[in-house]
């Protein structure tokens, strides 16, 4: 994306941004940390309008892309960060990072007679991308698959809240549609305005029962010899407090399973810049049947591979495979 390019939709997204800022300063009594958010987004608007946004302030050349399409209030490039504060700065991406790899559950899992596999591969240090599986007893499961807005540390802080959020609502045996509905809420009450994820979510029990609602990420799959998308979606979380989510439920045979993902894999392109794609996917989808969660998963990205061509990944890339395991 150019540096026009980046500006219009900075500019969109700040306007956003001030827009929710304005309206928790008017709601809450202590708003000292939202007006100082405010005057960062007032003075990245202003350098956009001057014609000055994306230039570092330093040496006045470009800052790099990654960094604003991060962080669109940064103000400074890396060259003028001093050696110390680069060291500073990688030794907090690592740690970050191990942090979030112990956040993620096993990648092989097993409970309550069905199994699971999960591909987690981050483009940078640190991912907006989550996934999690919980053997709440011995008769079922929980599962979700999110991805928070935005990229880089602000976006891994985004999902470790989720973390916590979700480990502790679960605990409440909700539906998942009402179990989204409360997250959403404590979403909207602790992040800061104009931030917000996507997730999928449910549980699945013993009899091969699957409830599962979806906030506004990618649809899942059901891969059972016939493959089709669960249609039913929401807002993301953080975007409305008072969004309502359904809970879809479906079951499950022997050998059937559900795919869930991130946008990451179906918006992965090609050097023609032509999508993977839903319909790819699917296609792909149809020879695992019956496969291992481990398989399905080895396949889709075989084929994602072939279709890339060597062409390098452009978002973080989650993909969770759940299949209901034979009776032993």
């Amino acid at each position: 994306m150019s540096t026009l390019g980046i500006e219009s939709e900075v500019q969109k997204q700040l306007l956003d941004r001030r827009r929710r800022l304005q309206t928790a300063i008017a709601q809450k009594g202590d708003a000292a940390q939202f007006r100082e958010l405010l005057e960062q987004v007032d003075a990245a608007l202003d350098r956009v309008d001057k014609g000055t946004y994306g230039i570092c302030e330093t040496c006045h050349d470009t800052i790099e892309q990654d960094r604003l399409e991060r962080d669109p209030l940064v103000r400074y490039c890396l060259d003028h960060l001093t050696p110390e504060q680069r060291r500073a700065l990688e030794d907090d991406l690592e740690l970050a990072s191990r942090i979030q790899y112990k956040l993620l559950p096993n990648r092989e899992f097993q409970a309550a007679g069905w199994q699971a596999y999960y591909h987690y591969e981050p483009i940078g240090p640190v991912s907006g991308d989550y996934c999690d599986l919980v053997a709440e007893d011995d008769n079922r499961i929980f599962f979700l698959l999110g991805d928070a807005s935005g990229k880089g540390v602000a976006a891994s802080l985004l999902m470790s809240q989720l973390h916590a959020i979700f480990r502790t609502l679960i605990t409440l045996r909700l539906s998942p549609g009402h179990l989204l509905e409360k997250a959403n809420r404590l979403f909207c009450d602790f992040m800061v305005p104009g931030q917000y994820a996507t997730v999928v979510c449910g549980s699945a029990d013993k009899s091969g029962k699957i409830e599962i609602a979806n906030a506004g990420h990618c649809l899942p799959i059901v891969h059972d010899g016939r493959n089709g998308t669960l249609q039913n979606s929401s807002f993301p979380l953080g975007l409305f407090c008072e969004s309502e989510y359904s809970t879809t439920t479906l079951e499950l045979e022997e050998g059937d399973g559900l795919l869930l993902y991130s946008d990451g894999l179906v918006e992965a392109s090609n050097r023609a810049d032509v999508e993977y794609g839903e319909e790819r996917l699917l296609r792909a989808l149809l020879n695992s049947h019956r496969q291992s969660p481990k398989a399905v998963i080895e396949n889709c990205l075989k084929d994602l591979r072939e279709f890339q061509s060597s062409e390098p990944l452009r978002d973080d890339l989650t993909v969770l495979s759940i299949q209901r395991a034979a009776a032993v």
